[in-house]
């Protein structure tokens, strides 16, 4: 990769005058390496002892204030960055998951409702007259995640795979690719949970929708984080939210409000960590999470049983 000499960041400069990554032409870099004053992108900027300093930087042992190993390249949450599996493709967790949203959806047009009946989030209820109780209630917990990547409408999946692929690419680069699957992951569950919770437990629910809305508030707060524009984000935001509150219902609310709020605590704890601390507080805010996550699901399940 041709890469721009140390002290020459004019040519970082783009055609409308923003900044552009050296190390990445075309991405946008709102931030300066603290050392040699060049542009970087989110995924070349390594947490220093003040500001951040860019991989080059870090390499030549410029000052972090660190140790050997803890001046490889890392994400804006600790993360494994350039030089690393990221660097190799940053969307692969990405794919992977879209991937499996795609399989299901196709075993979905091949089995038809059956399969919906399977792996759908309800609470407890009877499928057919006469048949047996069936939901989360009744100890098929598997229901809260596989409910995360079923969709039957094809402008359903569409959305949601836009979404994933819009927002999921720049946060895996970001967070790395452990911290972002767990961001996902967490949000999805937190999503489906409010849904149990507060949903009448005959009311099925399905899609990534609560995932996607816990990216959508992760990127909130990670371009808060790096003084980027919010106004882009804070639209989208408002749009999702008055779609999913609009008055011709049909969208479990629930998913998008629980998926919103774990979503923004999570990434709050991953990117505000103090570098001395970043494991415990970015391990310990995840499990705050999760544990209220199954807590909602254990009283849910003892009010339905």
């Amino acid at each position: 990769m041709d890469r721009q000499p140390p002290g020459d960041t004019d040519q970082s400069a783009a055609a409308d005058g923003s900044l552009s990554c050296y190390r990445h032409p075309g991405r946008e870099a709102n931030i300066r390496c603290t050392r040699c004053e060049r542009p970087i992108c989110p995924e070349c900027m390594v947490d220093a002892s003040v500001g951040f300093q860019c991989p080059d930087c870090v390499r030549q042992g410029s000052g972090t204030g660190h140790g050997p190993a803890d001046s490889r390249p890392r994400t804006v949450a600790g993360g494994a960055g350039t030089g690393g599996a990221v660097m190799a493709d940053p969307r692969l967790v990405t794919k992977i998951l879209l991937g499996i949203n795609l399989a299901v959806y196709i075993a979905v047009l091949a089995r038809g409702t059956g399969l919906v009946d399977e792996l759908m989030l309800i609470g407890r209820a009877r499928f057919h007259y006469g048949g047996p109780l069936e939901g989360v209630a009744e100890g098929q917990w598997y229901r809260l995640v596989t409910s995360m990547f079923l969709h039957q409408e094809l402008w359903h999946i569409a959305f949601n795979m836009l979404g994933l692929w819009w927002l999921g690419g720049p946060l895996e680069s970001a967070l790395g690719r452990a911290r972002y699957l767990t961001l996902y992951m967490i949000s999805g569950l937190a999503g489906s949970a409010l849904s149990y919770w507060l949903a009448a437990s005959v009311q099925g629910s399905l899609g990534a929708s609560g995932a996607i809305f816990g990216l959508l508030g992760a990127t909130a707060v990670l371009m808060r984080r790096l003084n980027y524009d919010m106004r882009p984000v804070l639209v989208l935001l408002a749009v999702n939210l008055v779609i999913t509150f609009n008055p011709w219902g049909g969208i479990a609310w629930q998913a998008h409000v629980g998926g919103l709020v774990a979503g923004t605590l999570i990434a709050i704890g991953m990117v505000h960590a103090p570098r001395e601390r970043r494991a415990l507080v970015q391990y310990g805010t995840c499990a705050l999470v999760l544990v209220a996550v199954i807590l909602v699901v254990v009283l849910r399940t003892a009010a339905l049983t």
